[in-house]
């Protein structure tokens, strides 16, 4: 049994170094990257790219909640759509707000 504990110890030591140099080696490369979003956002954003970057979260945030929903889409389709221009609403405003 003892043997048993090891190997599984070890195993979760590997994950978590693998994951600790997985997101060093992403850090690494988002950085870079990232420099073009900065920029993007240090003149602030309009309503009308506002509207695009709410649109996006909106169109994720609504396929998550269909995918854990777990009753079927069509059930849920009248009160998705409702919610849908709400979110997009709110979440546009919000960002030409803050950004």
């Amino acid at each position: 049994m003892g043997g048993d504990n090891r190997g599984d110890l070890r195993l979760l030591a590997l994950l978590l170094v693998a994951a600790v140099v997985l997101v060093g080696i992403l850090a690494v490369v988002a950085v870079p990257l990232g420099a073009g979003a900065v920029a993007a956002f240090d003149a602030g954003l309009g309503l009308k790219e506002a509207a695009v970057w709410g649109f996006v979260t909106t169109v994720a945030l609504l396929v998550l909640f269909a995918l854990v929903a777990g009753d079927g889409l069509l059930g849920e389709l009248q009160f998705m759509l409702g919610s849908f221009f709400a979110f997009f609403a709110i979440i546009t405003l919000l960002i030409a707000w803050v950004f």
